[in-house]
């Protein structure tokens, strides 16, 4: 007995272009450690379709479609159907944009602020879990990229407007530098380029117990 016909991806996950985006189900969508894997693949590595996500990931191709679903609501992926050879075929593509957040935004002992501060938590995992497999991997790395990789730190008396200066400072530095490099790319493809990856924190501290 023959079925309904499968609908396009773009039909089966509509996205009204009307839809308030609140910043709650924005971080509920983007800080899961499964949703934030595969939106950076598809970044990284560039649109794929269900099935190859399932294989570059190993979970089976249903968990993909839950995950992609909040991502797609968030606009942080969008279907790409003219990728696909068939209806059967479900491609997808990163949608470029970004997200700034702080959990002030939120009052205390709220579900938003939990959400929040729960996110926060998630990102900086999400950075350690970096940070850890490149030192896994820098030793097999090429010798001009670990060259080119660093770390550095400072600790300094500073004032409250003083760390805000800095982070505003760092925060133009990474957005001039990255816009520098999508120029290069645009006008120079044929150089080697790898994914780097750039995580500043700045806060207040105190001594680190060992």
């Amino acid at each position: 007995m023959g079925g309904m016909p499968r609908k396009p991806a773009a039909e089966r996950h509509h996205l009204p272009d009307d839809r308030p985006s609140e910043l709650v189900d924005v971080l509920i969508a983007f800080h899961h450690p499964t949703r934030r894997w595969l939106h950076e693949i598809l970044a990284l590595e560039g649109p794929a379709s269900v099935g190859g996500l399932a294989g570059r990931t190993g979970l089976a191709v249903g968990s993909v479609s839950h995950h992609l679903k909040p991502l797609h609501q968030q606009g942080f992926v969008e279907p790409a159907p003219e990728l696909a050879r068939d209806t059967r075929e479900s491609w997808w593509r990163v949608v470029p944009r970004q997200l700034s957040w702080s959990a002030d935004d939120f009052l205390a002992d709220t579900p938003g602020r939990l959400v929040a501060d729960r996110a926060e938590v998630e990102n900086f995992r999400h950075q350690v879990r970096a940070v850890q497999q490149w030192m896994t991997r820098a030793s097999s790395a090429p010798e001009k990229w670990r060259r080119a990789a660093t770390s550095a730190d400072t600790t300094t008396r500073a004032t409250a407007a003083q760390l805000r200066d800095l982070s505003s400072r760092l925060q133009d530095v990474m957005v001039a530098w990255a816009d520098e490099c999508v120029r290069d790319a645009a006008e120079r493809p044929q150089r080697e380029r790898r994914p780097v990856r750039v995580v500043v924190r700045t806060f207040p501290t105190e001594a680190v117990h060992p």
